[in-house]
C-alpha cells in the first residue's frame, strides 16, 4: 500500500513538471517592427502603435497630404494601429488616358457629358470663364510658400559635418558633436513625430514647419518635445547622442513635399 501510494505521488509529481507554465497577465510586448507590417511589394502598410501619418509618410518618402488622400483621412490624419494603409496611388485617383484614335466629333460628345456630369471640370477648362479659373500658385522659390513669411533655416547644431546617401537618410547632413550637446530647431514649427519607432533613426523628431517642409532630427540621447508641441525656430529640442548609431552625432534632414532635399540648399553659410 506504502509502495503504490509513494508511485501515486511521483506520477503526479512528474505531470506537474511537464505542463506548461500560463502567461503571465499584464505583460507588455514590444510593438511590432515597421518591417514585418509592409506588404511585399510596399503597397501597403499597417500601422503600429507610436506611429504617425508623418512618421509613415516620412519612412517611404512621401507626401503627408497625398498619403492621406489616399487612404480618406481627414484634416486631422489621425492614425490608429492596425489600420492597413495603401502607400500607392489607387486607381480611382488616375484619370483616363485621353483616346486620340476616336474621331474629333465624338470627343467632344464625351466630353459635353462628362461637363454635365462635372459643370466644374468644364469651367475651369474654359479660359474665357475668368470668374471660375483659379490662378496657379506661385512658383515655391527658396522656403517662400505662396506668399507667406520666408522660412529663415538654422543650423540645428555646431560641428563638423557630412553628407549621407544612407538608405535612412538620401541628401542628409551627418552633424558631428558631444554626448549631450543642445540640439535645437531649424525653424518654427510643430512637432509631429517624436519617438524611436523608424528603425534607423534612433530617437527621432519630426518638425512641420509648413504646409511644404519638413525637417527630422536622429540619433538623439534624449527628446525635451512632445508631439503635438509648438517650437520656435533656435529652441532647445533634444540632447545629441548615438541612438541607432554607431557614433555620436546628429543626423539631419530636410523634406520638401515628402522628398528628401540638400539641406546645404537650405542652411545659412557657416
Amino acid at each position: 500500500m506504502r509502495c503504490l501510494l509513494l508511485t501515486t505521488v511521483l506520477l503526479l509529481v512528474q505531470g506537474c513538471g511537464g505542463t506548461a507554465r500560463a502567461p503571465v497577465e499584464g505583460k507588455t510586448t514590444k510593438p511590432a517592427n515597421p518591417a514585418t507590417v509592409t506588404s511585399p511589394d510596399r503597397s501597403f502598410y499597417t500601422v503600429v502603435a507610436g506611429d504617425t501619418l508623418y512618421s509613415v509618410a516620412w519612412r517611404y518618402q512621401l507626401d503627408y497630404r497625398q498619403l492621406a488622400r489616399w487612404n480618406d483621412i481627414g484634416s486631422s490624419y489621425l492614425i490608429h494601429p492596425g489600420v492597413q494603409l495603401t502607400l500607392r496611388k489607387p486607381a480611382r485617383f488616375t484619370l483616363p488616358a485621353r483616346d486620340k484614335t476616336k474621331p474629333r466629333a465624338v470627343r467632344k460628345a464625351v466630353r459635353r457629358e462628362v461637363s454635365q456630369l462635372n459643370p466644374r471640370l468644364e469651367m475651369a477648362k474654359t479660359p474665357s470663364s475668368k470668374s471660375t479659373v483659379q490662378q496657379a500658385p506661385a512658383v515655391i522659390k527658396g522656403s517662400v510658400i505662396n506668399g507667406s513669411k520666408p522660412l529663415n533655416w538654422r543650423w540645428p547644431t555646431k560641428g563638423k559635418h557630412r553628407k549621407t546617401d544612407s538608405p535612412t537618410g538620401k541628401k542628409g547632413l551627418q552633424i558631428l558633436g558631444a554626448q549631450g550637446q543642445s540640439v535645437i530647431a531649424a525653424g518654427p514649427g510643430l512637432v509631429v513625430y517624436s519617438g524611436s519607432g523608424l528603425i534607423g533613426y534612433g530617437k527621432l523628431i519630426i518638425i512641420k514647419h509648413n504646409d511644404v517642409f519638413l525637417s527630422a532630427y536622429a540619433h538623439n540621447d534624449s527628446i525635451l518635445v512632445e508631439e503635438g508641441a509648438e517650437v520656435a525656430a533656435g529652441q532647445k529640442i533634444a540632447k545629441m547622442g548615438s541612438s541607432g548609431a554607431k557614433e555620436v552625432m546628429l543626423h539631419f534632414e530636410i523634406r520638401r513635399n515628402g522628398k528628401p532635399v540638400p539641406p546645404l540648399d537650405y542652411l545659412p553659410r557657416s
